[in-house]
């Protein structure tokens, strides 16, 4: 396999000088290659030193091919079409002349005739029938997302930077992107924490501090090794545990038996049995002797607690999220949410939700889909009472809690031990302490300020805030709860909303989450019509 790209001892430090990773090599040919890695470790700076956006502090970055780029936010000026994103402006406008009559025969010479069927049928593979003078303005984030993808498709690379193409994109666009990425032939790295989407991938990277990884074959091949890697570092822990105990019993042997020998010549000393000179070359070679196994003792028990630190380390940073958690106690039969006929929106004469109806009895977890604009994240400010509906009734009869995108419960000015003792004001600090040492914020990470936090963190320690007291509230919702989340993140949610036995309305586009968390029923919305 020739490689398109090359990367050689590679290395990159932030402005303020922190190594952010180190001699990295890594070769990409033509497949399809996820790079997965946590927040923060990197990925879509490796993205940007590989199209020379940044200059590599060492190593070296070779390209062979051209190169399609997409950025994570499609921008989307005031001034700007869809054209735009192909380059496209210019020659749709001289084939407009063209149709008017009004076109010179040396601008005819040069148009090109397809050039708009092309678009059209570019933007069609990624399931949008769109016109080309579209303002970006218009579309939404998922929709310009959508035809960013094209236009670097139409444009013909080589090879293709793509970071984190599906997020904001409901079902229709997650399914356009993975089977444009199916038929690609060229060479792709795909920056996602989209799973369905890693499952198709031919190998993934795994970038952390320490380097880089490869694993052939996609997410499912990818998920096993590490679970093998997480038996061996279980089996090295049980191994290192065992030669600190071994270390400590051989410590406390040669200390008893030094303690023995030195009693031993200190009665032959007080009796007078021997030369004075022999005992203090018997006690000299005793001290040495001492010494020597007392180091050697120390050594050996270093290297078995160093042993064991790392196995510890190695099984915290693979092992998932699992909580206890108080329970909620909501009965089987108890009604959590009522909705009946409602109508609602933010223009009287432009409702996004119609004569909806919704009932969720006991701890049942639904999850509210359907394509953007369908009024989801509506549906959820409505029944928090955020917005009153035009029409029709609502009704919240049990505790709930919010976890909106931005986690916006929590304030970003405080640390998340004192969000916490808010939220929870009937909690000491011992069971404060408690609850976000479960959520994995333990001792001086507990005193982070929230607006430190990255999104993995936000969202795990507002989970902990609403979910790790004496008294959870019976109703949890959640709005798109994985975007912007690394994986490790996302399982790690996924770890802590298992132990819940509340009811849950989740609103979410990611279907791996949503089974994970054993969702029992799908409430679809429709995109609103005029």
């Amino acid at each position: 396999m020739s490689a398109f790209i090359t990367l050689s001892r590679l290395s990159w430090a932030t402005p303020d000088g922190r190594p952010l990773f180190s001699d990295i090599d890594l070769a990409l040919g033509p497949e399809r290659t996820g790079l997965v890695g946590r927040n923060g470790v990197g990925k879509s700076t490796l993205l940007r030193l590989i199209a020379g956006d940044l200059q590599p502090g060492s190593g070296s970055v070779s390209v062979r091919g051209r190169l399609g780029v997409m950025r994570q936010t499609v921008r989307a000026d005031a001034s700007e079409h869809v054209a735009d994103l192909f380059g496209a402006r210019d020659g749709l406008a001289l084939l407009r002349r063209a149709g008017l009559g009004e076109a010179s025969a040396a601008e005819l010479a040069q148009a090109d005739w397809t050039l708009e069927t092309r678009i059209e049928a570019a933007l069609a593979g990624l399931g949008l029938g769109i016109p080309s003078d579209t303002p970006l303005s218009g579309l939404s984030g998922g929709q310009r997302t959508r035809a960013a993808l094209a236009a670097l498709v139409f444009a013909r690379p080589d090879f293709l930077l793509l970071d984190e193409p599906t997020n904001d994109l409901d079902r229709e666009g997650r399914d356009a992107v993975a089977a444009l990425l199916a038929g690609w032939r060229g060479g792709a790295l795909v920056v996602s924490h989209d799973r369905a989407l890693l499952e198709a991938m031919e190998a993934i990277v795994e970038l952390t501090a320490a380097g880089v990884g490869r694993y052939g074959g996609g997410w499912s091949a990818y998920r096993a090794r590490r679970e093998l890697d997480l038996a061996a570092a279980e089996h090295d822990l049980v191994h290192a545990e065992k030669e600190v105990a071994a270390a400590a019993r051989a410590a406390q042997q040669a200390a008893e038996r030094k303690a023995r020998k030195d009693s031993a010549g200190a009665r032959e000393a007080a009796r007078g049995d021997a030369p004075r000179i022999l005992l203090g070359a018997r006690r000299n070679r005793s001290e040495a002797t001492g010494g020597v196994q007392a180091r050697l003792a120390e050594r050996r028990r270093t290297e078995a607690g160093t042993a064991a630190a790392a196995a510890r380390e190695r099984i915290e940073a693979l092992r998932q999220l699992r909580v206890a958690l108080a329970p909620t106690r909501l009965a089987a039969n108890r009604r959590v949410v009522t909705a009946t006929r409602v109508t609602a929106g933010y223009a009287s004469d432009a409702p996004v939700l119609r004569d909806l109806s919704l009932e969720i009895v006991g701890p049942e977890r639904v999850a509210v889909v359907g394509p953007n604009g369908a009024g989801k994240s509506t549906l959820l400010r409505l029944l928090t009472g955020a917005l009153r509906p035009s029409a029709g009734e609502v009704g919240l009869h049990v505790p709930f809690a919010l976890l909106d995108q931005r986690v916006s419960l929590l304030d970003p000015g405080a640390t998340i031990r004192d969000n916490f003792r808010r939220l929870n004001p009937g909690e000491d600090e011992n069971a404060c302490r408690a609850a976000l040492a479960r959520f994995q914020f333990r001792t001086d990470a507990a005193l982070q300020p929230v607006r430190c936090l990255s999104g993995g963190q936000m969202l795990r320690a507002g989970l902990a805030c609403v979910l790790g007291g004496r008294t959870p509230p019976s109703l949890l919702m959640l709005d798109e709860p994985t975007n912007h989340l690394d994986i490790d993140s996302i399982e790690a949610v996924e770890g802590g909303l298992a132990a819940y036995d509340g009811a849950l309305l989740v609103v979410s586009h990611d279907e791996r989450f949503l089974e994970a968390i054993g969702i029992e029923r799908h409430l679809a919305l429709a995109e609103a019509r005029g």
